[in-house]
């Protein structure tokens, strides 16, 4: 099965073995973990076999170190490795992330189950659970900040996905996990073995309960060397090996070796840091975003903004998450799937945000909307022929039950707020970069020397960054009015083109209009017209009884979208410090939290929660033109 298709959710049956409930795989005929004890097995295995209490305890701050897994099953590798992280971290900066692959995920009621029988991992699992994704393909990135811990889960095929991963960082420990290769050989191939070495470097290791002869063959193949100390359990024998170079290599075989022990991590890796200076240039959604993500690692962020922040796109009084969805084949690197799942795991963290369900109407190909439903997990989407509740249509329409609206003046104070965000009132008008440092000026004035620069400031940002990729201008209003006596539900949206929902209690917000190639902002009775006559089209008797048009308020903004739909999200240049963010169109809030994480992942060097063909479609330098050299004229 393609990691493309629908995926199918784990079928399991249960064993009852010393009073502990095991999970067993009906797809593959094996346990989730040892009867003998999972969790011991997997401190026994994975954490000791990768000397994690080791490595965790002498990480330096500001310090990345990347896990990674084969088979996420119940989690339980990753709560024991978490418990871990909990009890040996550092008070620093210190970062512990983990990379994890599964095709059958469980159902959140299985996965609740299984995670009961560990008692002592309880509060970890409640955590876990609370963001456990749904069962869409694709990477689904778990934070917790105040951890200083964040898992990347991505769901479909290994062979599909370890080839898709970009090598931002190297994995520095390896939990070859999965069912056993005699019930599950497909994890075991080649392919998914190539891509792993791949995403290592010297010093990473690797760890497995199996000592299967496919998996030692496969590891040697790439110059890993191999021990095989004492198994957990009733095991004989586990897997325990390291990627040495060639000066680190002994004389010895390495099976004749009864253990292999990891060097001081800062001998082997280069990933030590330290805190970093960011300076973002706009304070729009994408500027906000981007200071958030920078901050919850500890970086020290400035903003500067000539007007006040979000006078312009993002400004708006309300921000509507309502993602088109793809058919679900597409889902695992279509990013308006991808950003608005992370977006609903990021934004309830916010009092700015209100959890709400979008009636999305079918002005046209009713059939190809509605047929969504049955592609998407269950409880995500509804069809509906006709509205039972206010306002009344004649066109059916799709229940996306998880949805949300966020109220960009709050969201904004409350990241502001953050101890390593400031914000200055300044006019930046030029960047100079070095290799390692950018130098900003207002005018003739050295204002800031900053380790890196986020140009986030829209269609302006072409004035800071040469050869910058072409943004055009979209003008859009939207309109408010009071309807206090026939007020919406709270937490209910309605999207046809347009879309309308409460602003608070007392009023409607509705838009917006949409005119590319114009920039200008003022606020228009002809696009108040535009509004009322697209909410008239398709609920004409509420339409009817809203105020004149006279009484309408509104907010006229010109957004920037890119040639090809896509945000601008990377460097420019190669070589410098100077990054963007901008072109975000009229998605800014669904796609600047998603797009926020993977700049911070470019500029750190960190695991990016994206495949690389989205990477692709997302850097900046696609619409640099390549060079062909050209032929002689004339060669004899």
């Amino acid at each position: 099965m393609s990691h493309s298709s629908k995926l199918q959710t784990a079928e399991l049956d249960w064993e009852i073995v010393d009073g502990i409930e095991i999970p067993i795989s009906k797809q593959f005929g094996d346990v989730y973990f040892s009867k003998d004890n999972g969790l011991l097995e997997t401190r026994h295995v994975f954490l000791n076999g990768n000397d994690l209490t080791e490595r965790l305890s002498q990480l330096h701050d500001y310090q990345y170190f990347c896990v990674g897994e084969t088979g996420f099953g119940t989690g339980l590798n990753i709560l024991t490795l978490w418990q871990l992280w909990q009890q040996v971290r550092l008070d620093n900066h210190s970062h512990l992330h983990v990379v994890s692959v599964e095709k059958f995920p469980l159902n959140k009621a299985d996965l609740i189950r299984a995670l009961n029988v560990w008692t002592e991992l309880k509060p970890l699992a409640e955590k876990l659970i609370q963001q456990y994704p749904l069962p869409i393909a694709g990477c689904h990135r778990l934070s917790f900040p105040e951890e200083r811990f964040s898992i990347d889960l991505w769901l479909g095929d290994a062979q599909d996905i370890f080839p898709t991963i970009p090598k931002i960082q190297a994995v520095n420990a390896w939990f070859l996990d999965g069912f056993a290769p005699s019930c599950n050989p497909d994890m075991w191939q080649a392919n998914v073995l190539d891509h792993m070495v791949r995403l290592s470097d010297f010093g990473t290791t690797f760890a497995s309960f199996s000592v299967a002869g496919i998996l030692k063959r496969g590891l040697k193949q790439h110059g890993i060397q191999i021990s095989r100390p004492r198994g957990f359990g009733h095991k004989r024998e586990m897997l325990k090996a390291i990627w040495l170079n060639a000066s680190q290599e002994e004389t010895d075989t390495a099976d004749s070796k009864q253990d292999i022990t990891i060097q001081n991590e800062s001998e082997i890796t280069s990933s030590a840091s330290v805190q970093r200076h960011i300076a973002i240039i706009g304070a729009g959604i994408a500027g906000l975003s981007s200071a958030w993500a920078f901050a919850q690692r500890g970086h020290q962020v400035t903003i500067y903004e000539q007007n006040e922040p979000l006078s312009g796109a993002s400004g708006n009084p309300l921000a509507l998450l309502n993602p088109k969805l793809c058919p679900i084949e597409q889902a695992h690197e279509h990013l308006m799937t991808l950003s608005w799942q992370h977006a609903l795991n990021f934004y309830p963290r916010f009092k700015a945000f209100r959890p709400i369900q979008v009636e999305q109407i079918a002005l046209k190909n009713a059939d190809e909307l509605l047929g969504l439903v049955e592609q998407y997990p269950e409880n995500v989407l509804t069809a509906n022929t006709t509205l039972e509740c206010l306002p009344e249509t004649e066109l059916p329409s799709l229940t996306l039950h998880q949805a949300g609206a966020v109220s960009p003046h709050q969201l904004r104070d409350e990241i502001l707020q953050h101890a390593n965000i400031r914000i200055e009132k300044a006019k930046i008008s030029r960047l100079e970069s070095t290799d390692s440092q950018v130098t900003l000026w207002q005018d003739q004035q050295k204002i800031a020397i900053t380790d890196h620069a986020i140009v986030c400031c829209a269609k302006q940002s072409a004035e800071l960054i040469e050869n910058y990729p072409v943004l055009k201008p979209i003008r859009g209003q939207v309109s408010w009015v009071e309807n206090s006596q026939r007020p919406l539900a709270l937490d209910q949206a309605y999207s046809y083109g347009g879309y309308c929902m409460q602003l608070d209690a007392s009023q409607l917000i509705l838009g917006a209009s949409f005119y590319p190639n114009r920039d200008d902002a003022e606020v228009l009775t002809e696009d108040h017209v535009h509004n009322y006559e697209l909410i008239h089209s398709v609920f004409p008797q509420y339409a009817e009884q809203l105020p004149k048009l006279e009484t309408w308020q509104g907010r006229a903004s010109v957004r920037a979208q890119s040639l090809d739909y896509f945000p601008l999200v990377g460097k420019i240049q190669n070589l410098d410090q100077i990054y963007t963010f901008a072109g975000l169109g009229s998605k800014g809030f669904l796609f600047a939290p998603l797009c926020s994480e993977i700049l911070a992942a470019l500029i750190l060097g960190e695991l990016c929660p994206v495949p690389q063909s989205l990477l692709d479609k997302l850097n900046p330098q696609r619409f640099q033109k390549k060079l062909k050299a050209k032929k002689p004229y004339y060669s004899g």
